[in-house]
């Protein structure tokens, strides 16, 4: 389950991938136009920053914005960055695997094997969705998405 760190997250990427090139923002802006706790927002950007996702400058025309094109952001990586691992148990995990301690064989575990499967499906979509086409889809995290009217043809 995406967490309200991660869901921030990327509303706040979507909002600097809005920005045009060489654009900064400042973070009480980002804050306010996103409904974000100004706080929270700034270990969050802190952390994207740490990462590598974003780079920030102080002083007059200072702010954040992404450190490489919204192209070269996947996803997959942000969400890992914040929240951890996709995988929804962790001895389904590949990046933090921990044994259950209520299972006797991991490798016969249906449990394990089906959340794996998830897991490999969540990574197969995130990990190869760029945060351009994440704003070009509309950016939609929480339901926002615009409903398209359907046409009498289809």
């Amino acid at each position: 389950m995406l967490t309200k760190k991660g869901k921030y997250g990327l509303k706040a990427l979507v909002d600097l991938a809005r920005l045009a090139p060489g654009e900064t923002a400042f973070i009480n802006d980002v804050a306010a136009r996103n409904n974000i706790p100004k706080k929270f927002l700034d270990t969050i950007l802190l952390e994207l920053r740490n990462v590598g996702i974003l780079r920030s400058k102080k002083g007059p025309g200072g702010g954040y914005s992404l450190s490489r094109p919204a192209s070269e952001i996947r996803i997959g990586h942000v969400i890992r960055t914040l929240d951890g691992p996709l995988a929804p148990i962790r001895c389904a995990s590949r990046t933090a695997y921990e044994a259950c301690d209520d299972c006797a064989d991991p490798e016969t575990c249906q449990v394990r094997r089906s959340m794996t499967d998830v897991r490999d499906a969540i990574a197969a979509i995130l990990d190869n969705m760029t945060l351009e086409q994440f704003v070009a889809d509309g950016g939609a995290i929480d339901g926002e998405k615009e409903e398209l009217p359907i046409s009498a043809a289809s």
